[in-house]
């Protein structure tokens, strides 16, 4: 938020263009004393859209808690839609939207954060015709997002936060300009599937290749999608991953799978050492020689577990969230 209001500060309230904002916090928060805030700061309207609202120049709209913003036909849509990379309200989602419906005349802004929300989204607003502006890393409180969009988009304007908001008024005070390619389909595809037009298996082939790995978040069928530079996969229900998002996510299930079999395996120990206890000398004898081999597997999986083993620390960049 304090990167947020020092941006919106700096923009006119004439400002010819409308603003949507993705900010991620809790789902239970009460979003409209976000509005309030920003509200202080800026001459721009500020709301909490609601589903259908019209989309307005000099308008700040801010996603509410644990909704998708997305925008069709100069209206607001606010959807439960599945999550984007485990975030919902998420940038990527917002960005497809936008790009989808108005092409060039979007421009998308990643401002400090954790993760990876937002660099997908910024390839789709260049595919569309679009412009892409990133606060500088260097100067960002949490530089993983703005970084991640810079290793694999192509952005147009790289600035610190004094700067971007002269240089947001100025992108916007340009003429607008008519589509100069077609909306590339297997985007226009995915923005209906968003907005839960469609989604089945059929509609997911036409944009992906089916890949043997599961949705951590249905389980469902995963699809590699063909389309762009950034490595995503999607489910036919909706939910969607960058490469680095999907691998977060299937590292936290690998540890949390093996902290399973390790009470599993305690839980066995201890049933064969009581079993032990009441047999006869050559039961015992058994038991007891299966209980030292449980042990060394035991000591083995805890040792693996503790020593960040599997990709559970050191391995890849895992920082909290935003």
């Amino acid at each position: 938020m304090p990167a947020l209001v020092k941006l919106v500060s700096q923009l006119p309230g004439e400002l010819p263009a409308s603003v949507l904002v993705v900010q991620h916090f809790s789902p239970d928060s009460d979003g409209q004393h976000l509005v309030d805030r920003l509200a202080r700061h800026t001459g721009l309207r500020c709301r909490l859209p609601q589903n259908g609202d019209l989309l307005e120049d000099r308008t700040l709209y801010l996603a509410p808690p644990d909704r998708h913003l997305l925008v069709r036909e100069g209206r607001i849509l606010v959807t439960k839609g599945p999550r984007e990379n485990h975030y919902r309200p998420a940038a990527d989602a917002l960005f497809r939207s936008a790009a989808v419906a108005y092409g060039p005349n979007v421009i998308g802004v990643v401002l400090t954060g954790m993760l990876h929300d937002g660099t997908a989204g910024l390839e789709f607003i260049k595919r569309c015709g679009g412009t892409a502006v990133v606060q500088d890393p260097h100067e960002a409180e949490y530089s993983s997002m703005p970084e991640t969009a810079l290793r694999n988009v192509a952005i147009d304007h790289v600035v610190t936060l004094s700067q971007m908001g002269p240089l947001l008024a100025r992108l916007t005070q340009q003429e607008s300009q008519p589509g100069s390619a077609p909306i590339p389909e297997d985007l226009i595809q995915e923005a209906a599937i968003a907005e839960r037009v469609v989604g089945n298996t059929e509609d997911v082939d036409k944009i992906g290749q089916l890949v043997p790995i599961t949705c951590p978040d249905c389980g469902g069928n995963l699809w590699e999608i063909t389309h762009g530079k950034v490595l995503r996969y999607r489910c036919h229900t909706g939910h969607t991953f960058t490469g680095d998002s999907l691998l977060k996510s299937t590292q936290h299930n690998l540890e949390e799978t093996l902290w399973v079999a390790l009470r599993m395996m305690e839980e066995r120990k201890n049933l064969l050492t009581s079993m032990a206890s009441r047999g006869e000398s050559f039961y015992s004898v058994q038991q007891e020689e299966r209980i030292e081999e449980i042990k060394k597997h035991i000591n083995r999986l805890r040792e693996f577990l503790i020593n960040g083993g599997g990709g559970t620390s050191g391995s890849t960049v895992v920082t909290p969230e935003d």
